[in-house]
């Protein structure tokens, strides 16, 4: 089964990206992996008070994941699987694709903001000729009617 690796994070462009990927999972008869990336600049403190943080963090994370997946299941009848990995954004996504073989296209949601398309957006488009899957980008304003349509 091919799955649409997207990435969970704080940013609003998220949104549209579970969406999308979420649909054409749906409509393709794939499935969804959701990766959410823990920096390792929250967890630089004493041992102890890491690990907290690092609890609290992939609890945070699973809160937020849950939202995303209850609506998947609901709405598009997927049931998507949550990966969490600790270190730097890109190098944990391009990881990921590495290790697992059934993820077929990368979906991220560009930022609407003047200062650009966002982070991952602008960091991955520099090496997307070298990816070995497809990167979908959608944008961060686009209508959940014109999602539905395009997928």
């Amino acid at each position: 089964m091919r799955k649409f690796l997207v990435i969970l994070d704080d940013s609003r462009e998220c949104l549209n990206a579970m969406r999308f990927a979420a649909m054409r999972a749906a409509k393709t008869g794939g499935g969804v992996a959701i990766l959410s990336i823990i920096p390792p600049e929250e967890f630089q403190h004493w041992i102890g008070v890491a690990d907290i943080m690092r609890e609290e963090a992939r609890e945070r994370i699973v809160v937020h994941y849950e939202v995303f997946a209850k609506w998947m299941r609901d709405r598009q009848g997927i049931d998507p699987e949550l990966v969490i990995r600790e270190g730097e954004p890109v190098t944990e996504i391009l990881t990921q694709i590495r290790e697992d073989p059934d993820i077929g296209v990368l979906v991220l949601g560009a930022g609407t903001e003047k200062n650009g398309p966002g982070p991952l957006v602008s960091q991955l488009a520099k090496s997307s000729g070298s990816l070995p899957i497809p990167m979908t980008i959608v944008p961060g304003d686009m209508s959940k009617e014109r999602l539905e349509a395009t997928t």
